[in-house]
């Protein structure tokens, strides 16, 4: 049997893990063990474990008895990812964070692989890597999501790395980064407490500050697909995740209200997140047939006045920004908002627009990705 990477001592890691617990004791065994067993051994792992009642913390104080790497601190529950992550940020001391969740593993020989990235081209502020999904059911596995072309390796700017995405829609998911710590103390980024979608949230504002971004095209983790996680059951018809999508595109709208008048603000920056936020996002969530025939109107309507509480003037500047379909988009989600009489013809539009974009989809499939 294979023996666990022994320690090694070092004031300052070169990996802080940030694993996030709560409610996921049937699987955490499985995840400390994938982190044990990589072959390279300069990590400590912060290990947040939120109130659970099924015996997480107890598993987590076992492992942290075996390896004086695993550090373990407990909160309340909070019902998202946002705390812990927050909170492994704060208690880090290695040079760089990758962030872990407890129903998740990290894919064999992951810290090694992207050690060796790392050191080849080091000092980025994050290094965009892969996450392999899968079925906890089957143990079917997804292809790799990976935000970049797998030949696009030159280092970036933070916005020159916002556009280079693939698709406007994708928004990486943290675990699939590699951040610099020193980089997130020094911009005081954050995840805002108790937001279930925390990534669409966090991961825009940081990619773009960043000063160097370098995709590595690494797998970090197997991310678990399971019906009961937080992620997958929101779907119900009590939908309360559109409340979190309305504050995260709150959010969103006021980061770009700071930058738009900065000087040297790249308008393909704008374009780009008119697209992704309006068209792929608010658009859709709100108004596709695959969310809207499931949240009662009034429902829709509440938390679509809870995005823009703030007013209109944010989105109306960055509709503007993006191209023809993302403009007639916007404006129709506005008339929604603003004017009851034309929330049917709202709903009407959106259904044939959704319905031609299916139909053209069918006609026209996207090419593989490389």
């Amino acid at each position: 049997m294979t023996t666990p990477s022994p320690s090694i001592p070092r004031p300052a890691p070169f990996f802080t893990l940030a694993l996030s617990c709560c409610n996921v004791a049937p699987y955490l065994e499985e995840c400390f063990e994938s982190i044990l067993f990589q072959p390279f051994g300069d990590w400590e792992c912060i290990v947040w474990v939120e109130e659970s009642s099924d015996g997480t913390e107890a598993i987590a104080r076992a492992f942290a008895a075996r390896d004086s790497r695993i550090r373990v601190f407990t909160g309340p529950k909070t019902g998202s990812c946002s705390v812990s992550r927050n909170k492994g940020i704060e208690l880090a001391r290695g040079e760089y964070i990758l962030f872990v969740d407890g129903d998740d593993c990290l894919a064999p020989d992951a810290l090694p692989r992207i050690h060796d990235r790392i050191a080849g081209r080091p000092g980025a502020d994050l290094y965009p890597c892969a996450l392999l999904h899968f079925f906890h059911s089957t143990g079917k596995t997804l292809k790799s999501h990976d935000n970049y072309p797998k030949s696009l390796t030159r280092e970036m700017t933070g916005p020159e790395a916002t556009v280079a995405q693939d698709a406007p829609s994708c928004s990486a998911m943290l675990q699939q980064v590699v951040f610099r710590r020193e980089f997130l103390v020094r911009h005081h980024l954050s995840c805002i407490p108790g937001l279930r979608c925390q990534d669409l949230e966090f991961h825009p504002r940081a990619l773009y500050l960043a000063e160097r971004v370098v995709p590595i095209h690494e797998t970090t983790c197997r991310y678990r697909i399971r019906d009961n996680s937080i992620q997958q059951s929101w779907t119900g018809r009590s939908s309360y995740f559109y409340k979190d999508y309305a504050a995260v595109f709150r959010s969103l709208l006021a980061f770009y209200a700071r930058l738009a008048d900065a000087p040297g603000f790249d308008a393909r920056v704008g374009a780009f997140w008119a697209r992704a936020w309006i068209s792929s996002h608010i658009a859709y969530r709100w108004f596709s047939p695959r969310y809207a025939t499931r949240v009662p109107r009034s429902a829709r309507v509440e938390t679509l006045q809870a995005l823009f509480a703030d007013g209109f003037g944010a989105f109306d500047r960055l509709r503007r920004q993006g191209g023809a379909k993302t403009r007639l988009c916007g404006w129709w989600v506005e008339c929604f908002v603003r004017h009851p009489i034309l929330r049917r013809a709202a709903e009407g539009f959106f259904r044939t627009y959704f319905a031609l974009h299916a139909l053209k989809s069918r006609l026209h499939p996207a090419r593989p990705a490389e």
